[in-house]
C-alpha cells in the first residue's frame, strides 16, 4: 500500500468513526481467534494501523480481500477483540487523550496487547500497554511482565519491572513465578540480582553522599555560629564578656549549634593546659580544628576585621606552608575546605532563591 493509499484509508476511516457522517461499508476480511472465533473487520483499517497486517494483505490475494481470514491465535478471544476496538477507536482517542473506558481495557489486556502490538507493529498501542502494565505491577505478577517485557523489546516497562523488583524483593522471592524462573532461565535470575547487588551498591553510595553533604552543611553552621559568637556575642554575654540586655541581644541564626559551640568555648578555657598537652583533649582538639577550618574558609579582605581568634596566626601558617611538599593530611584537609566552602555558597544561594519566591 503507498503513502497515497493509506492517507486516504485514514481519511476513510475517519469519516466512518463520524455518526451519522457516511453509511459504513460491509467488513471484507475476517479475524479468527484460538477459539474459533470471527470477528468482521476492513481490510483499510488493518492495513492503516498495522504495517504487518498491511503485508498480510498485500500479499498473494491482493485486491481479492474479501472473505479472507487472517488468524489471530495464541491469546484469548476477549483480547483479540479488544486489540481490533484498539485499531479502530483507539488511534484517535490516544492521539488526544485515551478515554477512562480504553484505559481501562487497556489495562484489563495489557500483557496480551502488548504482545500483540508488538507482533504486529502497532507503537502506539504498545506504547498505551507499557504505561498500562507499569501503573498494574505488583509484587505477585513483575516477574511474568519482566520475562513479557524482555520478549517484547519494552525497555520502559523493563526498567520499572527492575525497580520494583530492587524495592520489594523479599515478597517477590515468595511468589511461584519466582521460583519457577529460578529452574527454567538462570540467566534472567543472574542478571536480576547483579541489579539488585548494583541498586544496593548505589543506594549505599547515596546514603553515604547524603550524610557527607549533612557533615559539610553542619561545619558551614558552625562557621556561621562561630562568627556570630566572636563578633557579635551570643546569648546574654556580648563579645566583650558584659551582659546584655534582652532588646540588645542579636539574633542567633542557629540556637542550637551556638549553644554547643559556647559550651566547647568556656571547656577550652577551662581545661588544663599541660594535661591538653600531654594527652591531648578530644574537646579542645575540636575546638581548634574548628578555628583552623574558619581561617581556611575566611573571606576578609583585612586580617584585622576578623573577630575570630588566632585568624590571623592560621592564616600565616598557611601562607608559609604553601611552598612546603604536599602531604596527605594536607590534601584531605584541603579537600574538606573546599567542600565547606560550596556547602555554604549553596546555602547563600538557596537562601536567596527562597527570598526572591517569598
Amino acid at each position: 500500500m503507498t503513502e497515497e493509499e493509506k492517507k486516504r484509508g485514514e481519511a476513510e476511516i475517519q469519516r466512518w468513526l463520524e455518526v451519522g457522517s457516511v453509511e459504513i461499508p460491509p467488513a471484507d476480511v475476517r479475524i479468527v481467534t484460538s477459539g474459533g472465533r470471527r470477528i468482521p473487520v476492513h481490510s483499510t483499517v488493518l492495513a492503516s494501523a498495522s504495517p504487518v497486517l498491511e503485508s498480510i494483505l498485500g500479499g498473494p490475494h491482493k485486491g481479492r480481500s474479501r472473505g479472507r481470514e487472517i488468524p489471530i491465535l495464541g491469546v484469548p478471544c476477549d483480547a483479540v477483540h479488544a486489540f481490533v476496538h484498539s485499531l479502530y477507536f483507539a488511534r484517535r482517542a490516544y492521539d488526544r487523550c485515551v478515554s477512562a473506558t480504553e484505559e481501562e481495557m487497556i489495562g484489563e489486556h495489557g500483557m496480551h496487547l502488548l504482545a500483540l502490538s508488538h507482533a504486529y507493529r502497532v507503537g502506539w498501542l504498545k506504547r498505551a500497554a507499557e504505561r498500562a502494565l507499569s501503573l498494574r505491577l505488583t509484587a505477585e505478577g513483575v516477574v511474568d511482565v519482566l520475562v513479557l517485557s524482555q520478549r517484547c523489546d519494552a525497555p520502559r516497562l523493563h526498567l520499572r519491572c527492575m525497580q520494583l523488583l530492587s524495592k520489594d524483593f523479599a515478597a517477590v522471592e515468595q511468589t511461584e513465578a519466582w521460583r519457577f524462573l529460578q529452574d527454567h532461565d538462570p540467566w534472567l535470575e543472574l542478571h536480576i540480582l547483579q541489579f539488585l547487588h548494583h541498586a544496593h551498591l548505589r543506594r549505599r553510595r547515596q546514603a553515604r553522599r547524603k550524610a557527607e553533604q549533612r557533615l559539610y552543611a553542619e561545619l558551614h553552621e558552625a562557621m556561621d555560629c562561630l562568627r556570630h559568637i566572636c563578633a557579635d556575642g551570643c546569648g546574654e554575654v556580648g563579645p566583650s564578656g558584659r551582659l546584655l540586655p534582652a532588646d540588645a541581644r542579636p539574633p542567633c541564626p542557629n540556637a542550637v549549634s551556638c549553644r554547643g559551640l559556647r559550651q566547647l568555648i568556656r571547656h577550652f578555657a577551662a581545661c588544663d593546659r599541660q594535661k591538653r598537652q600531654q594527652h591531648g583533649c578530644r574537646r579542645c582538639k575540636r575546638l581548634w580544628q574548628l578555628l583552623r577550618l574558619h581561617a581556611s574558609i575566611c573571606d576578609e579582605v583585612d586580617d584585622a576585621s576578623c573577630k575570630v581568634p588566632l585568624c590571623i596566626q592560621f592564616k600565616q601558617r598557611m601562607q608559609e606552608k604553601e611552598g612546603e611538599l604536599e602531604e596527605d593530611e594536607d590534601e584531605r584537609w584541603r579537600l574538606l575546605v573546599k567542600k565547606v566552602a560550596s556547602a555554604r555558597v549553596m546555602s547563600h544561594l538557596a537562601k536567596r532563591q527562597s527570598q526572591v519566591l517569598v
